[in-house]
């Protein structure tokens, strides 16, 4: 049985541009030999990082979204492990409303509108300023 996963991964900040393309190129090819199918990717690029890790202050992020049967993950996070560019990484499991507001969040980013969200309405009406009367 195969499940959704969406894995994000940070490379080491001293890659260059290919050592980088290299280094995802790898982890792509590794879930497609899994008998995995990559449905989404995203590279974010370099952001700063929360805390220093191993002395970096800032990391590579990329993100994959993808499908596969739930025994390849060890095996994913294991090449994880022992790939010395990857200074941080985490799986999840997506649910079905994690799927859809993926869904939902690709097709906003892509300046689409889903069909089913024509005529929804906001899920809280704006708040009113309110009125200050002034006595001069």
């Amino acid at each position: 049985m195969t499940n959704r996963y969406e894995t994000v991964f940070i490379l080491t900040p001293v890659l260059s541009e290919d050592q980088t393309k290299e280094a995802v190129k790898k982890f792509k090819d590794l879930v497609k030999k899994g008998s995995g199918k990559v449905h989404h990717e995203e590279s974010w690029g370099m952001r700063k990082l929360a805390y220093p890790i191993q002395k970096k202050s800032s990391g590579f992020y990329h993100m994959f979204e993808f499908e596969g049967p739930s025994m390849f993950i060890e095996k994913l996070e294991t090449e994880y492990r022992r790939d010395e560019r990857v200074i941080r990484f985490l799986t999840v499991k997506m649910d079905q409303h994690h799927v859809a507001f993926a869904e939902r969040r690709r097709n906003k980013a892509k300046g689409e509108q889903p069909a089913g969200d024509a005529g929804e309405k906001p899920a809280r009406a704006p708040r009113k300023k309110k009125e200050t009367e002034t006595n001069a």
